[in-house]
């Protein structure tokens, strides 16, 4: 059934918006409980998620109780004896139980919502090994169409010489581009016959935490371009000063997790190229696109960020996030076999046959990978951007119901990412972004709360994220809960008494 097509709207009411994709049978083992109902008039509600498997029955009166260790607090040791697959299944079912609601969970960008036939792929695939490509070859082509798949998104020139691979999130397929601009760079300062020994990497401060991981890890010295007041993000105007013949590459963001901002690629690019022009330097750059390089080629046709840009060397994103695949699932592609050395692959062949692995990890499962080609095959390109743009719409629909609300003011609006940052007004006394965190997560919804980066440690934001499986009945729930509690911790906010006046003079 074609998916039909919603206009991307700047503040739809939420009764007549629909942000996830049409459901069919319920046929997953072990789906969720059911929060909306599929109708004529909202075919891309989800179905929600069924049920989870009934617990076996409580003990009855008549009956023996189950042995009082089963009552104990969660043990830190292996037990000395094997226990009931029902009693075990229970006992960890029940301590799950305190977790959050992932579908509440406004913080995350990863997919917490997916179709039964998806989940039944994943289960049924969960234990091929997908670093056995000699004997799981179906899988391994799967990936492999993928990729291309990707190559032709993000316009390769030539996609067949696209060189790719799946990882188990972005922050694999980071490390493996900062990998790639290292050993480019210290191949061509070799044959310069020059040093290798203080490699840098240039990036914005707001760069994810993998970024940081992959300087330390790896021995490259990190520089971050700061923020400024009104800039969160990596701009070409004060890039170049931090650029060198030592720079091994610059790391643009395409949806920054502070607040769901694209990073000006293009414009950085173009920087880089006056910056050659005048020192003689080539730096590449390295697209992390771990969200928005699944938005941006649906929904902003005519932004120029990917591999039409001759200095983007390599593209990572996750297919767990606006791939609509369960964690852990990224990729990672290179323009070319030039900006991937031969040397970073290696040939394995202990697991019957040849095949090449450039990853990080080496056993992982292949379910995740079926779960992608699903996806891609399912909604195709018209889907996929669908339900961007109903993401987006339902993002911008609640900054603008936000916005109304005060004391709060956006940072960013939604209209980037479907996700977007929105802080207290400042001069707003006794009340906080952190409170209103805490008392939302009273309610079930995780909110998340932080602080910018100095120079801009003043500035302090909630962020807000829309996923597909976000429905419209759980946007006005969320907008409710926050009217309440903005109301309920403005009305508690201690009042400074009366100033004392003065004693008249005798």
């Amino acid at each position: 059934m074609p998916i039909p097509h919603t206009d991307v709207m700047t503040a739809p009411e939420f009764d007549t918006l629909t942000v996830a994709p049409e459901s069919g049978p319920e046929t997953d083992p072990e789906p969720e409980p059911a929060t909306t109902r599929p109708s004529a008039d909202h075919p891309l509600q989800p179905v929600g998620q069924p049920h989870p498997p009934v617990d076996p029955p409580l003990p009855q009166p008549d009956l023996p109780l189950p042995p009082a260790d089963h009552l104990l607090l969660p043990v830190d040791e292996l037990p000395a004896n094997a226990s009931s697959p029902d009693l075990v299944g229970r006992r960890v079912r029940d301590e799950l139980m305190l977790d959050g609601n992932a579908r509440l969970n406004l913080a995350t960008f990863v997919t917490t919502w997916m179709e039964p036939q998806a989940r039944q792929l994943m289960a049924e695939t969960a234990e091929k090994n997908l670093a056995d490509r000699a004997e799981y070859p179906q899988i391994t082509a799967m990936e492999e169409r993928c990729v291309r798949m990707l190559a032709r998104l993000w316009h390769a020139p030539f996609p067949d010489q696209v060189r790719g691979c799946s990882t188990t999130g972005s922050s694999e397929a980071s490390m493996l581009g900062g990998l790639a601009l290292k050993r480019r760079w210290q191949d061509r300062r070799r044959a310069q016959g020059k040093d290798t020994a203080r490699p840098n990497i240039v990036m914005g401060a707001n760069v994810q935490v993998c970024w940081k991981k992959f300087a330390n890890y790896f021995e490259v010295e990190p520089r971050y371009v700061p923020m400024e007041p009104g800039r969160y993000h990596l701009t070409p105007d004060t890039l170049t000063a931090y650029c060198d013949d030592n720079t091994i590459g610059v790391v643009t963001v395409l949806g920054s997790t502070f607040d769901g901002s694209y990073e000006p690629v293009s414009d950085i690019c173009l920087a880089l190229d006056g910056y050659q022009a005048a020192t003689g330097t080539d730096i590449p750059v390295h697209v992390d696109g771990a969200s928005g390089a699944m938005v941006a080629p649906f929904l902003d046709p005519g932004l120029l960020w990917d591999f039409q840009l001759e200095r983007v060397a390599s593209i990572n994103t996750s297919g767990h996030k606006y791939g609509h695949v369960f964690p852990g699932l990224g990729w990672a592609l290179w323009r070319n076999a030039e900006a991937l050395p031969d040397d970073l692959v290696f040939e394995v062949d202990y697991l019957g046959g040849c095949s090449p692995s450039f990853t990080l990890n080496f056993s992982r499962p292949g379910a995740h990978v079926v779960a992608q080609y699903y996806s891609f095959l399912r909604y195709g390109f018209e889907g996929l951007r669908n339900l961007a743009a109903q993401n987006r719409a339902t993002a911008r629909a609640l900054a603008a119901r936000i916005q109304a609300i005060a004391p709060y003011t956006l940072v960013t609006d939604g209209s980037e990412l479907p996700a977007f940052a929105f802080r207290v007004a400042p001069g707003t006394e006794g009340l906080t972004v952190f409170d209103v965190s805490q008392a939302m997560r009273a309610r079930g919804w995780h909110l998340p709360a932080y602080t910018f980066p100095a120079p801009c440690q003043d500035v302090s934001v909630l962020r807000l994220v829309v996923r597909t499986g976000f429905t419209a009945e759980l946007a006005a729930m969320f907008i409710a809960d926050l009217t309440e509690v903005t109301r309920r911790l403005h009305d508690s906010r201690p009042t400074s008494p009366p100033a004392l006046s003065a004693p008249a003079a005798p």
